[in-house]
Parts: structure tokens; C-alpha cells; sequence
């Protein structure tokens, strides 16, 4: 009995492994060589863009700047609270 159950069981495994696609990318379209070269430059723009905003910082306040700031704030505060 137990010989005929694992007999089904590989039958029923080895059917569905030999049903599947031995050419997984036959229905899909390879991409040209020009288009794969279009899309890494795109890539690289990109990119470039990227990098360019993040070395762009703004520069360091001087204390006295972030003094007046505060000194700012804080009048700013007292008017919302009247």
C-alpha cells in the first residue's frame, strides 16, 4: 500500500515538473544592444543628477545668524500667542 502511495506521489510530481516551459524566455523579447545602451546612459544621467544635489550644501551658519534665528523664533512665538 505505502509503495503504491509514493508510487502517485512521484507520478504526480515528475507530470507536473515535465509540463513546465523548458525555454523560459523563448515568449519574452530580448532587449537590442541599442536599447540596453540607451537605458544605462539614462541610468547614468540619473544618477548623475543624483549625486549633484546631495554635494550641493548649504553653507554653515555664523553664530551670530543662528543667534538672530532664534532671537527670530522666539519674537515670532510671543505674536502667535497673543
Amino acid at each position: 500500500m505505502k509503495a503504491v502511495v509514493i508510487f502517485l506521489v512521484l507520478a504526480a510530481l515528475a507530470g507536473t515538473a515535465l509540463g513546465q516551459d523548458r525555454k523560459r524566455h523563448e515568449g519574452k523579447q530580448q532587449m537590442k544592444q541599442e536599447d540596453r545602451q540607451r537605458m544605462r546612459e539614462d541610468m547614468r544621467e540619473v544618477n548623475r543628477d543624483r549625486s549633484a544635489g546631495r554635494m550641493e550644501r548649504p553653507r554653515q551658519m555664523t553664530p551670530e545668524e543662528r543667534e538672530k534665528l532664534r532671537q527670530d523664533i522666539r519674537d515670532a512665538n510671543q505674536q502667535m500667542r497673543r
